[in-house]
Order: structure tokens, then sequence, then C-alpha cells
């Protein structure tokens, strides 16, 4: 896949086939739409295109807004040269973008400067200034400029449409393997690995204390999962067990990601580690004793390898 930064200037003029989101999480839905636009283009014996943004077009007309992601940059543009497209065109948002009008945007960043010949629309995508026009100023300021307009519908599972709204609902309830089903693939975070309080290797399940790499990423709600541990520097993934939350029992009050990887004991102490969200073991819990603590541990150890054990048989 081709990465284009529409910078000051910058053209790309071979008619293409485009679609147009800031593509959060390249969910299902998201494929889904892309096929249309990748099956289009091979009909048309044309290029095929995603048009997205740097950051968060929010984050410009709000510079208090602190979006919640399901993806950074680096994941979307790897989740997206996954789906077959051709091209990304990753245009730089700013105020003076913001001020277009849908009409303007068309005809001055799609039409002359991507070169887009056919537009295809998400069900609920609207852009330009405001968001106040909808597809059908879209297709009618298409026809002035040659653009053809065609609409996409919704990804359906369950009697809900995918959306990332949808799946980021998902995560902060803790529903870890809806989001997977919406998503694709298991939503996971990366991280740093820190010093903790070490009571973790007292109770004799030490854990990998995170520092997400990215603060806009969303964190699961608090409790326990079942989790896989991608380790930088060695191959393959190791089955987890992950507490989110505060550790109540210990009466703590700031929120801590500590991972116990299952038969492994190594210094990992400023590693890189990826964690992807399996399943949801229980929620948090005030427990009465360390002793008690460490029972339930030892519980959650067996449901992790037995949940690992299964997926393998699948």
């Amino acid at each position: 896949m081709e990465i284009i930064i529409l910078t000051d200037g910058c053209r790309q003029k071979s008619p293409c086939v485009a679609t147009i989101g800031f593509f959060d999480g390249v969910h299902r839905g998201h494929r889904f739409l892309i096929d249309r636009v990748v099956k289009e283009a091979k009909s048309r014996g044309i290029d095929s295109t995603v048009i997205t943004f740097d950051h968060h077009p929010r984050q410009v007309l709000g510079s208090d807004y602190l979006p919640r992601l399901l993806s950074t940059n680096d994941e979307k543009t790897a989740l997206l040269s996954e789906t077959g497209i051709e091209r990304c065109a990753v245009l730089p948002f700013s105020e003076e973008m913001a001020q277009l009008s849908a009409h303007d945007f068309m005809q001055d960043i799609l039409k002359e400067r991507l070169g887009v010949e056919v537009l295809v629309i998400g069900y609920d995508n609207r852009f330009g200034h405001n968001r106040s026009e909808g597809f059908d100023d879209y297709v009618r300021y298409g026809r002035e400029m040659g653009i053809e307009v065609l609409p996409s519908q919704a990804l359906m599972l369950n009697g809900v449409g995918v959306s990332s709204s949808v799946v980021r609902s998902f995560i902060n309830k803790g529903e870890v393997e809806m989001a997977a089903s919406c998503l694709g693939y298991h939503y996971a975070l990366s991280g740093i690995v820190v010093k903790g309080h070490r009571i973790g290797h007292e109770l004799g399940f030490p854990t990998a204390n995170i520092e997400p790499e990215n603060k806009q990423k969303i964190i699961p709600a608090n409790g326990a999962y079942a989790v896989r541990v991608k380790l930088e520097g060695m191959p393959g993934t190791m089955p987890a067990m992950m507490n989110i939350g505060t550790r109540p029992t210990f009466n703590g009050d700031i929120q801590t990601l500590e991972t116990h990887i299952l038969d492994f004991d190594n210094n990992i102490y400023g590693r890189r580690i990826n964690v992807a969200f399996i399943h949801k073991l229980r929620e948090e819990k005030k427990f009465s004793s360390k002793e008690e603590l460490k029972e339930q541990l030892e519980k959650d150890a067996i449901m992790v390898k037995e949940q690992f054990e299964k997926d393998i048989k699948e």
C-alpha cells in the first residue's frame, strides 16, 4: 500500500475510487466499506484509495478534546495495508481545512489534488464545515465536478451496525469478546514494562506493570482478563492474565495495568509489551486477605490455561 501525506502542493492525479473517514480501529464495518472501494476500482481499471486524517478532526475543533482511540496512526496504517487498498492518502487536518464546505472539499481536495472519480460514502459519514450537508448534497456536487458518489450500507452484526463508537462502548464495558467480533481481531494495548509494588511477586504471581505508550488509546473496564502477550525481542505470543484496576485489596486509588505471564519469570523491565484481550474473567474485587487473593489468582490462572487450550483445539 502506497502512503501519501497530502502536504501543501502535493497532488496525486491518477484517477481513483476512494472513500473517506477517520477509520479508527479499521473494524469489520470499515473493511466492508473498503472492500466495496477495491471492487469498484478493479471493475473500472483505476486505483483504489482510502482518505484519512493524521489526527482526530475534533482535536482541531476543540483544543481540550482528548479522543479515546481504538488504534494509533501506525496501527491504523498497518491494518489498512491488510485490506487490499492500493493507496492511503493522509490529510493533515487543520483549522483551515475544517472551514471548507463539503463542495469546496470535494472540488479542492478530492477532485483537484487526489484525482477522485468515484467516491463511496459510508452510511454514517458526513464531512465539510459543521458536517451540515449529507449524501444528497454530495451527489449533487459530484455531478457538477465529475465525481460519481455511491452509498455504502452498514455492516450489521446481531442487529447492530458496526461502528467505532459501538466498539468503544464494548471495550469501555469490558466486553472484549464482543469488541473482537466487531473488529475482526482482538483489541490490544502496547506499552513499556515499569516497576510496580512487587505485591504480585510476593504472592507467587509476578506481574509486568505496563505504562501505555499512547494515552489516547482506550483502556478496557476494570477487571481481570485472559490475554495474549507479545514481548519485544521474543518470538510468538504467551498466555497471560491481566488485572486492570486500583488494587482495592491494598487500598490503592490509582489505576494500574498488571500482567502475569504464565510460566514465565524473566526480568523484562523496560521492554516493550503488547497485550491482546481475549476474554474477561471477572470483575475487580476487594479481598479480605492476601491469602484469599492468592486463591483467586490460582483459579484465574487455571481459567486462562483452559481458555487457551480451548482456543488451540478450535
